[in-house]
């Protein structure tokens, strides 16, 4: 049943890539709003080390933030040359690619690993399956050995 399951979701998430991407999209935009509220310091965090580590400002682009923030200002891991305060300086250079383009082209680099990483999860599935109906198959044969 789960092996059938992730085989439709996976047909699924094919079918509907669009939707998928255009809902990503929206939920990554929402949750920027969420950036600055209090209570919501892991959220904060990952959107820093994202923006850090990909080199990448926004959802799409930095400007995603100018709707988030009061001014027309950037968190400072939007920067190129990272220093403190350096977001609210429009004069500082800042990452021009989106963060959902960035990931979206790492996902595309590395399609066939990632292929390969589902085949043998696949594998390692119907692996389990064929194991355990022998197991079945070889108790039922055995019969009840001993009354209880």
């Amino acid at each position: 049943i789960i092996l059938l399951a992730e085989l439709i979701l996976l047909i699924l998430f094919f079918v509907y890539t669009d939707k998928v991407r255009e809902n990503a999209r929206q939920d990554l935009k929402e949750g920027l709003v969420l950036y600055n509220t209090e209570n919501n310091a892991g959220l904060r965090d990952a959107w820093n080390t994202i923006q850090k580590e990909w080199k990448c400002c926004g959802v799409t682009k930095p400007d995603d933030w100018s709707s988030i923030m009061q001014e027309n200002v950037v968190p400072d891991s939007c920067c190129q040359q990272l220093h403190l305060n350096c977001g609210r300086n429009a004069s500082n250079a800042f990452w021009t690619h989106g963060c959902y383009d960035k990931v979206e082209q790492w996902v595309d680099d590395n399609k066939h690993l990632l292929g390969t990483i589902a085949m043998c999860v696949l594998v390692i599935q119907l692996l389990g399956m064929a194991f355990s109906m022998t197991l079945y198959q070889q108790i039922h044969r055995a019969g009840k050995k001993y009354e209880a």
